[in-house]
């Protein structure tokens, strides 16, 4: 069926539109109004979103921009310079979007600012330095960075509000076979296992409702639903508990705990993947390694009885 429907269709499901997208049915907003004020709302929301899911520390006040660029040349330690660089990127993107609050400021006064204006240049320029540098910004959990997030500023800023919307459905998409692909992998290394069947529901139940809550709007008033709903079901995968046999060895106990940790880190990562609503792939391939390890482990374990 996937294959007869082209990206870009649009239908309702129990009354909710979803548009296609890469395999996916993502819930569907129409884009506001193409005018700079609804830009300045786009980027000032992707600029909560983008601080809210890295690491502390680095959202620097545009009118610091001097100071940290400053620490930033004159830091000479590796890993020290590496955060410099996260919080001068983070003064980058606050100056961009401080200046684009005073284009619209203007143009809502009547003032037509052009492409070609110096204002429009220098936001773009920190705009641009910003996505530069965001490979030194970690992900709040320390894993990996998230430069995805950092580019889509950039993007509302050079391409119609349209279009943006489309290139996010397919991150959405994107993020979504990286969730059902982790998902797999937890089924074959551990609940396909009698100590974790138990597991195979919540699992389940937790991989459908991450998906939920990558493509949904905080401002959509079945967000009220679906967050309680995806919070409470990863709390069941934190608290679920393997059933170990009596007569169990020492080894094999100890593996079955380590599964349970095992279970506990691939919540954590669907969990960032449905926040983030873009693929973490550094993240996601090292898990994919310890559960492909895991299994193996576990097979030795299981024909050495």
């Amino acid at each position: 069926m996937a294959n007869e429907i082209e990206n870009g269709e649009i239908r309702k499901f129990n009354g909710v539109d979803h548009i296609f997208y890469d395999d996916y049915w993502i819930r569907y907003y129409q884009p506001p109004e193409e005018t700079l004020s609804e830009k300045k709302k786009l980027l000032d929301a992707l600029t909560r979103r983008t601080f809210h899911h890295t690491e502390s520390g680095i959202n620097t006040p545009g009118s610091k921009l001097e100071n940290a660029r400053m620490a930033f040349d004159n830091e000479q330690d590796p890993q020290r310079k590496r955060i410099n660089a996260a919080m001068l990127a983070g003064a980058l993107f606050n100056r961009a979007t401080d200046i684009f609050t005073a284009i619209v400021d203007l143009e809502q006064s009547g003032i037509h600012i052009t492409r070609q204006n110096e204002l429009m240049r220098q936001c773009s320029e920190c705009f641009l330095e910003a996505l530069s540098l965001s490979q030194n910004v970690k992900h709040h959990s320390g894993e990996e960075g998230v430069d995805e997030l950092w580019g889509e500023p950039v993007k509302v800023f050079t391409i119609t509000i349209a279009d943006y919307y489309s290139s996010r459905y397919r991150k959405i998409a994107l993020a979504m076979r990286e969730i059902d692909h982790i998902g797999r992998s937890i089924h074959k290394t551990l609940c396909d296992q009698p100590w974790f069947c138990n597991a195979s529901e919540l699992v389940d139940d937790f991989i459908k409702i991450a998906k939920n809550e990558c493509e949904v709007l905080r401002s959509d008033p079945d967000y009220f639903s679906i967050w309680p709903e995806f919070v409470a079901d990863g709390e069941k995968i934190t608290e679920f508990l393997a059933e170990i046999p009596r007569d169990a060895s020492v080894e094999l106990e100890r593996h079955i705990k380590r599964g349970v940790l095992l279970l506990r880190s691939g919540k954590d990562i669907i969990s960032w993947i449905a926040n983030v609503r873009v693929p973490m792939p550094v993240s996601t391939q090292r898990y994919l390694a310890q559960c492909k390890k895991y299994h193996e482990d576990t097979h030795q374990l299981l024909t050495s009885f």
